[in-house]
């Protein structure tokens, strides 16, 4: 009789085992029990977008002449030339993929709702999430440069007269007489910054007249505007052979730094950059670094001490950090903000079991 009650007995334990949710650490290479999902526990990344301008600076042509004629210094060298303007940090939360842990949730309902839940609050994550998020590229070269008016009030030609002599037989002997030879020759560089220089102060003169009325022409409403326009037109085009010309555009890159809790001293190297390169990679040497800072805050949150074991029916999940983010540029701090860190969390369990009342 007592057998009779014992052997269903021991069937429905052998079903209680069966069907209690149980989880396990998968090391590497390790094949995943049959029946169970796999899920990961969350890592914290950084997405760094940084944005340049870039000056296309063409020299003028009389540079070299502007402190003589016009009293001011100009640059005498073209090229490209880069500043940082905007620098944006944004964090995103992927699998950690030296953390996968296999769960087999059995046929509790219990269990299954409380697994959706930690997933849906981000403490745990699916062993294949990622953000998928795309990289800028690089925009492409400026081929158009501005190049410089070719029209100019002047002509460039101008009249040499050169004396020349001849040697002519006088009743007193030979003698060397002068004779006077005109020739049209180009004008020379300096001749025509003169000439350039001077059409500049004409132009402020003719503009100071009209605004103070000591014309012979009579400017109102629309026509005075039109008039210094256009005289202020002609001395931007006249003072760009002397100080030369600009183009902006902006450049663009994001660049991914995945902080590692091991490391000694939490700084990256987020990016590089150049002053006649731009923005560059981590690993390039030919720019200085932008370094992203993690600091945490204090106090530190003490440690829970937990059963961590996975076999018993428990859910191994990871808590951030709350960490001071700073992005640097040599001595200049351009960001701060606080960001929260999974890698430098806690890890903790939790029974599957356990009714959240959700």
């Amino acid at each position: 009789m007592m057998a009779k009650f014992t052997k269903p007995i021991l069937v429905f334990a052998a079903l209680l085992i069966f069907t209690q949710a149980r989880s396990q650490e998968l090391s590497q290479g390790e094949a995943v029990p049959k029946g169970a999902i796999v899920y990961s526990l969350p890592s914290t990344s950084f997405r760094v977008t940084a944005e340049a301008v870039r000056e296309s600076f063409v020299a003028g042509p009389y540079a070299r002449f502007a402190q003589k004629y016009l009293g001011i210094q100009a640059r005498e060298e073209s090229g490209d030339f880069y500043t940082l303007s905007s620098v944006q940090l944004v964090s995103f939360v992927e699998a950690d993929r030296t953390s996968n842990i296999a769960l087999n949730l059995g046929n509790s309902r219990t269990a299954s709702a409380n697994f959706l839940e930690m997933l849906s609050q981000g403490l745990i994550m699916w062993s294949d999430s990622n953000t998928g998020k795309n990289n800028n590229a690089r925009f492409p070269s400026n081929q158009g440069k501005n190049s410089f008016d070719k029209t100019q009030a002047a002509s460039n030609l101008t009249n040499v007269s050169t004396t020349l002599y001849k040697t002519v037989q006088t009743a007193s002997g030979l003698e060397r007489v002068p004779v006077q030879q005109s020739q049209v020759v180009e004008k020379s560089i300096e001749k025509k910054a003169e000439e350039a220089a001077a059409t500049i102060f004409r132009l402020r003169t003719k503009r100071m007249e009209i605004i103070t009325g000591e014309t012979d022409a009579t400017f109102s409403g629309d026509a005075l505007r039109a008039a210094i326009d256009e005289i202020n037109r002609l001395e931007g085009e006249y003072l760009s052979l002397f100080t030369g010309k600009s183009s902006f555009d902006s450049q663009k890159m994001s660049f991914d730094v995945v902080p590692v809790k091991e490391n000694p001293r939490q700084i990256y190297v987020a990016f590089r950059i150049s002053e006649t390169q731009g923005l560059l990679g981590s690993d390039n040497m030919a720019g200085r670094p932008v370094v992203v800072e993690l600091v945490r805050e204090e106090p530190a949150s003490k440690a829970v001490n937990m059963d961590l074991t996975a076999e018993k029916g428990r859910v191994i999940y990871r808590t951030p950090a709350i960490m001071s983010a700073r992005i640097m540029d040599g001595q200049t701090l351009l960001l701060q903000t606080r960001v929260p860190v999974y890698q430098f969390g806690q890890v903790l369990s939790f029974p599957l079991e356990v009714a959240t009342g959700k």
